[in-house]
């Protein structure tokens, strides 16, 4: 069987159309994948843009809430202060007082009926005793010699030198010395 000329003409324009078809299909194909590849692509850049966008914000918020913070603790610690400083300054004129009645009562205390001595017999020493009483020394008799603390206030109490002439008194260690001098 012999092809005409028609036939053979009709054999190349169709292997030429597939293969036209055949490149379409393939450079298509191409297409869709450098299409799929590019959005990829641009997901990638767009999620590392938002990510570091997402960053940078949350930093700057970071920050905003810390300046906003350090903000208010300063002025809530400002104001502690202020507060402090008004209590540390009342506790310190009431103890002002106290200790100011107290010194004043001390030197009073001779002259108060709960003073049991002749007020001629003490003498005010101030520390580590308020005051030594010699007993009925201003009337030409003495009977013994008394140490004397003073203490005002509700919870008297010794301070650790205080106590040490206590005990040392009890123990009953204490004794006559005459120093004397020739100029």
């Amino acid at each position: 069987m012999k092809m005409s000329s028609l036939d053979l003409l009709m054999l190349i324009l169709l292997s030429l159309l597939a293969i036209l078809v055949y490149e379409f299909v393939k450079v298509w194909a191409e297409r869709n994948a450098l299409r799929s590849r590019m959005e990829q692509i641009a997901t990638e850049y767009a999620n590392e843009l938002f990510e570091r966008w997402r960053e940078e914000e949350m930093e700057y918020q970071k920050r905003q809430i810390e300046e906003v913070l350090r903000r208010e603790m300063n002025l809530k610690v400002k104001e502690y202060l202020r507060q402090k400083e008004a209590e540390i300054r009342e506790d310190a004129i009431k103890r002002h007082e106290a200790v100011v009645t107290g010194k004043v009562t001390e030197h009073l205390i001779p002259y108060l009926p709960e003073f049991r001595y002749n007020p001629k017999d003490a003498r005010f020493i101030g520390s580590p005793v308020d005051f030594v009483v010699f007993d009925g020394l201003s009337e030409g008799s003495l009977r013994r010699i008394v140490f004397v603390e003073v203490k005002a206030g509700k919870r008297p109490r010794l301070n650790e030198r205080e106590k040490q002439v206590r005990d040392i008194v009890e123990k009953r260690k204490v004794y006559w010395e005459m120093i004397h001098k020739r100029l």
